[in-house]
C-alpha cells in the first residue's frame, strides 16, 4: 500500500487569477514585497497495491484523467510506502 501526495499547479504560461487576487490582498495589508503568487492544489490518497510501478501508473492516470486539467495544469507526485497499516 502507498500514500500518494500530489501537487497540481497551473502551467507558468497560464494566468492565475486566484493568485493575483491573493497578491492584491497582501498589498492591501501592507505586504508590498510579494510577487508572482501562484495557487495550486495538494491532494493525498491511498493506493492499495504492493507494486510501486503499478501504483505509479495508477496515480499518473488518476491525475491526468481526473485531478488535473491537462490543458492548463501540470502535476507531480510522490509515493510513500505504508508498512503495517500505519498511515
Amino acid at each position: 500500500m502507498f500514500k500518494a501526495k500530489v501537487l497540481i499547479k497551473r502551467r507558468p504560461s497560464i494566468l492565475d487569477p486566484q493568485g493575483k487576487a491573493v497578491e492584491k490582498g497582501a498589498q492591501h495589508m501592507g505586504l508590498n514585497n510579494i510577487r508572482d503568487t501562484r495557487i495550486g492544489k495538494y491532494i493525498e490518497f491511498i493506493v492499495e497495491t504492493d507494486s510501486k510501478p503499478a501504483a505509479e501508473k495508477e496515480v499518473s492516470e488518476y491525475c491526468s484523467k481526473l485531478l488535473a486539467n491537462p490543458i492548463m495544469e501540470d502535476f507531480e507526485f510522490t509515493l510513500d510506502e505504508i508498512k503495517d497499516g500505519v498511515r
